[in-house]
């Protein structure tokens, strides 16, 4: 497959931001992680300090970096909150970075800033085996993973306080103590375009995404799967709708509101979910009328029925040969299996006789942000299926083999559909940076009168 390379063009964006060569051209490893963080308390003890807030179910530390300590004001950013997603820690440590180097604490900026340097370090570390590339959809999902739902420590799914995943427990305890005016919780979409997503109404925030991602070469989502139900204030900003209105497709066993995004609003929290992709597709921009949105929907929703057969049969096939170490790649195979005829049905032409104007009024991106989501199901679950298949042995090698011409033809097709281009890690970083400075800005009530935003003093 091509290893994709960003295209830069657009505007210049005049985003006060400071230097970027602190920005790794890879993804930091979760140890790397916690190394930076403690050279960089080391290196400016009154300004920076690191603390072990709890532990992950295997034992790893879950490390504050908190850098700062005026204005009386706290912000909380969490990173890798999804295990995949390994963009948040750079960006993590950017800020951090950033703000040692500001000669003070005071002014109308100021604030103490509280970064949680990986929510999910035991999923993160199962990730590291492609870390270093090469960054093309065979290599990615081969060796991704994503623990299944009930797994996420992002959300407040248990029936009771003793049922709260311990890197739950300790971000809510975290945000009972700092309170934050603002909580950013960083992603990084697989592929797209960048989004933000609000639990409270965050006015402006839309131009500095856009002016930064035209520098950068991102495309800004117009309909994310994750956010296809919300009001939009403004291009690729999406708020949260009430608990009484549609939240997901039926397929996403996530709410909105049953996440550690909402569990500190009585506090007047505004949480911003900034997403930043790995492989940019542009179409997921184009708000022209699609040709043919009903034949493409009835498509997609064939090829998964289709897909999904095939890889629930390639499990039972070897289910009884998977060993221990391969049962959490099981679960969320499983999950993606059990959730598939939801998915189908959903994605029939005929279900989205609800929408405004039906499905035929659905432009490119809408389509587009749908088969993407199906695409990428089918390819995780495989690539999942595939790794715990390696896990078998050399009994096993018949199975692997189907699935290996499987994963490749499936990876060929979806680069086919959305042509995508890989975003380097820096440009990531640099992007998810400044629009978490906007955040800042804004909430705090310092956005400047042309829409580019300070960095934080």
């Amino acid at each position: 497959m091509t290893d994709y390379r960003t295209v830069r063009g657009g505007p210049a964006v005049h985003l006060r931001t400071t230097d970027r060569s602190a920005v790794p051209p890879r993804y930091p490893t979760v140890g790397e992680l916690t190394a930076r963080a403690g050279a960089l308390a080391a290196a400016y003890p009154g300004r920076a300090t690191v603390r072990r807030i709890g532990s992950s179910r295997g034992g790893e530390p879950l490390t504050l970096l908190t850098v700062g300590g005026g204005g009386g004001r706290d912000v909380l950013v969490v990173a890798g909150p999804h295990a995949n997603e390994p963009v948040g820690g750079a960006t993590a440590l950017r800020i951090a970075e950033h703000l040692v180097s500001r000669e003070c604490d005071d002014g109308p900026g100021a604030a103490t800033w509280h970064l949680l340097l990986c929510l999910d370090p035991d999923g993160a570390r199962r990730n590291e085996r492609w870390l270093n590339g090469p960054m093309t959809f065979d290599h990615h999902f081969r060796r991704m993973f994503r623990p299944n739902f009930y797994e996420q420590p992002e959300w407040l799914h248990a029936r009771s306080e003793a049922e709260l995943l311990p890197e739950t427990r300790a971000l809510i305890d975290l945000q009972d103590e700092v309170r934050p005016f603002l909580q950013c919780s960083l992603h990084g979409v697989d592929v797209g375009g960048s989004f933000v997503q609000l639990t409270r109404d965050l006015p402006g925030i839309a131009r500095p995404l856009a002016r930064s991602a035209a520098q950068l070469g991102i495309p800004v989502e117009l309909s994310p799967f994750d956010a296809f139900f919300w009001p939009s204030p403004g291009t690729g900003v999406f708020d949260m709708p009430p608990p009484s209105r549609r939240d997901q497709f039926a397929v996403a066993l996530s709410s909105s509101h049953a996440s550690t995004w909402y569990h500190p609003y009585a506090y007047g929290t505004v949480t911003a979910i900034v997403e930043a992709p790995m492989w940019a597709a542009d179409e997921i921009a184009d708000a022209s009328p699609h040709p043919d949105p009903r034949g493409a929907m009835a498509q997609a929703s064939r090829t998964t029925e289709r897909d999904a057969a095939f890889l629930a049969e390639t499990a039972e096939r070897v289910r009884s040969r998977i060993p221990a170490h391969g049962m959490p790649l099981l679960l969320t195979v499983d999950e993606f299996l059990r959730s598939c005829p939801s998915l189908v049905d959903e994605w029939r032409p005929e279900s989205f006789g609800a929408f405004p104007g039906g499905l035929g009024g659905f432009n490119r991106a809408q389509v587009l942000a749908l088969t993407i989501a199906a695409r990428r199901l089918v390819l995780r679950t495989a690539g999942m299926l595939y790794q715990a298949v390696e896990a078998c042995g050399p009994g096993a090698r018949d199975v692997r083999e189907r699935l290996d011409r499987f994963l490749t033809a499936r990876c060929a097709a979806f680069e086919e559909r959305c042509r995508p281009r890989w975003i380097p890690v820096e440009d990531q970083v640099e992007h998810q940076f400044r629009v978490v400075c906007a955040a800042f800005e804004l909430a705090a009530g310092g956005a400047h009168s042309d829409g580019t935003a300070a960095v934080p003093a």
